[in-house]
């Protein structure tokens, strides 16, 4: 089969890999869409550079063609989307039910064979069957809705709350989109792209602006969110918390960023920092409401590209064009 192949850093082919075969409990996956993210982007540059070479994609959806030999659950020619997180389950994280800081965590397109290919292996616990209406394309986008369910977890936000978010690609835009059905009095965005910012608009947020400076609001906000993993975005966020306000770190920043916080001013304003990471228990509530229309597709989805163009989009996602990137094997 066809596949891309992050061989090394800074190295990505579509080449051909042997078909897959799947264990007594996993499946085969006919994979209709793959989406990229920021993952895709650390993984080519080395950061998880152990596990190379690999076939990326932990975003995807698609038919399935082929049973492990103790699989009931499933039938060929089922559509479903595939939660990506492979846990231990004996480590003592996973045994206190935060699994997504597994100790052995690994993960389907970051650790082993991912779905930027024709077919793609999966447990058959991490199959999630979509219902008829929903696009099986359009369905790669429940793996990065999941991993927004999991920020609002991790905030606990309240009503009436006043909210802003860094950054308006794909996750910022699906923060958005659920901090407007969590109850926010507002929902300002800032992102330094002007095109990205008027999908944010286009979205219903209450203002956007390529700065904090422009929103008015010298008080600051009760829930900052982060969705860019950029220093300077980060530091100024944290600025802009108010007293008894929650800064989360959501974007996937490199290893080596670093930003400067004022222990006084968080012990005496009783500000919470804190992080969220990839999915936990909320893929399958993500899938349920990608199916109630939660997120329109067509919007999110920028470009659609065959997966020999993997390359290229790898390039179009890194300089910030458009907002989802999906390739269609």
């Amino acid at each position: 089969m066809k596949a891309a192949v992050i061989e090394a850093p800074g190295k990505v082919t579509v080449t051909t890999v042997p078909d897959p075969a799947p264990g007594p409990r996993e499946v085969v996956v006919d994979v209709a869409a793959c989406g990229l993210c920021g993952t895709d982007l650390h993984i080519l540059q080395g950061e998880f550079a152990p596990t190379l070479p690999v076939v990326p994609g932990h975003e995807f959806a698609g038919e399935v063609v082929g049973l492990g030999s103790e699989v009931t659950e499933l039938a060929i020619g089922d559509r479903v989307a595939v939660d990506p997180s492979l846990y231990c389950h004996e480590c003592r994280y996973c045994r206190t039910g935060h699994n997504n800081l597994c100790d052995r965590w690994q993960a389907i397109g970051v650790t082993v064979a991912g779905g930027a290919a024709e077919y793609a292996v999966a447990p058959v616990a991490n199959c999630v069957r979509l219902p008829d209406h929903v696009d099986v394309q359009d369905a790669a986008l429940i793996e990065p809705l999941s991993c927004a369910v999991r920020g609002y977890d991790v905030l606990n936000s309240r009503l009436g709350s006043h909210v802003l978010i860094y950054g308006s690609g794909t996750m910022g835009l699906m923060m958005l989109e659920l901090a407007k059905r969590t109850g926010a009095a507002s929902v300002d965005v800032v992102d330094v792209n002007p095109e990205r910012l008027a999908t944010a608009e286009k979205l219903g947020c209450s203002q956007a602006a390529l700065s904090a400076d422009e929103l008015g609001r010298p008080t600051g906000w009760d829930v900052v969110v982060d969705a860019t993993g950029n220093a300077a975005a980060i530091q100024d966020g944290l600025d802009r918390v108010a007293k008894a306000g929650t800064f989360l770190q959501f974007g996937v920043s490199d290893y080596a960023t670093t930003a400067t916080i004022s222990p006084y001013r968080v012990y005496n304003q009783e500000i919470t920092i804190t992080g969220s990471m990839a999915v936990l228990h909320s893929y399958e509530r993500a899938a349920e409401l990608f199916a109630t229309g939660v997120l329109d597709p067509q919007l999110f989805i920028s470009h659609r590209l065959p997966l020999t163009e993997y390359p290229q989009a790898l390039d179009r996602f890194a300089a910030g064009q458009g907002r989802k990137i999906v390739v269609l094997p």
